[in-house]
């Protein structure tokens, strides 16, 4: 049975230099950062490091206090930490799939708690949704992030892509929803029968609506499940 032998298993899963730059995916699941420098990281989002790394929480006015304002609305959960030295950091969040994005002077929008990592000198910001306010108990909010680098976002199993054109929009569950272009600003609606017929209790089912020309990703999982707030109209 040497096929099991403690050896193998080391030889199997050990780490491997696969020489790809900052960001490579050490497995599936789980992201290499060659570090030589800062990059911004999903708070809890370590699960092991080498070298000189010093972690360090974003302060609380580090970005302005329109920033904090927003934070304060999300509930705060685009909570990031920062990395900086030399050395290799492994970064996981609950076993989710991680995807890579290069930017080369491009923008996305990304769920705020889909957001893994990303390269320090990408611009980016808090946008709360329009017009949710007393719809959605728990904060839906995206980060938006522009500029040229990397970009490391989690979704649970494999992540699709829907291409959205002008006269076919496309609509998404808000807890099964990623990210998407940067052209595109999503609506909300709410369908009471759609809930109802799916069993999935009394009132209305909000859905998101993305109407013009580019893309959005979805996840085969609802991650949140999003409670109505009393009195919502």
């Amino acid at each position: 049975m040497s096929r099991y032998s403690l050896s193998d298993f080391v030889a199997s899963s050990s780490q491997q230099d696969r020489g790809e730059g900052l960001f490579e995916l050490e497995s599936d699941r789980l992201l290499e950062v060659n570090l030589a420098g800062m990059v911004w990281t999903k708070m809890g989002s370590m699960v092991a490091y080498r070298g000189d790394i010093k972690f360090t929480r974003e302060g609380i006015l580090e970005h302005g206090i329109g920033r904090l304002l927003k934070k304060a609305v999300s509930g705060e959960g685009a909570r990031l930490t920062k990395a900086e030295g030399r050395g290799q950091l492994y970064l996981a969040d609950t076993g989710k799939k991680v995807t890579i994005l290069s930017l080369q002077n491009e923008a996305i929008y990304i769920n705020g708690n889909d957001l893994l990592a990303f390269q320090d000198g990408l611009q980016w910001d808090i946008k709360i949704m329009k017009k949710i306010t007393g719809m959605l108990a728990g904060g839906l909010f995206n980060v938006r992030i522009e500029g040229t680098g990397m970009v490391a976002m989690t979704t649970h199993y494999d992540p699709m892509t829907l291409r959205v054109t002008p006269g076919n929009p496309v609509i998404t569950d808000p807890n099964a929803t990623v990210a998407w272009s940067e052209t595109l600003m999503p609506e909300f609606r709410t369908d009471i029968s759609l809930k109802t017929f799916f069993g999935r209790g009394s009132g209305e089912s909000i859905q998101m609506e993305f109407v013009g020309d580019g893309f959005v990703v979805i996840q085969p999982y609802e991650e949140i499940a999003f409670q109505q707030a009393a009195g919502a109209s």
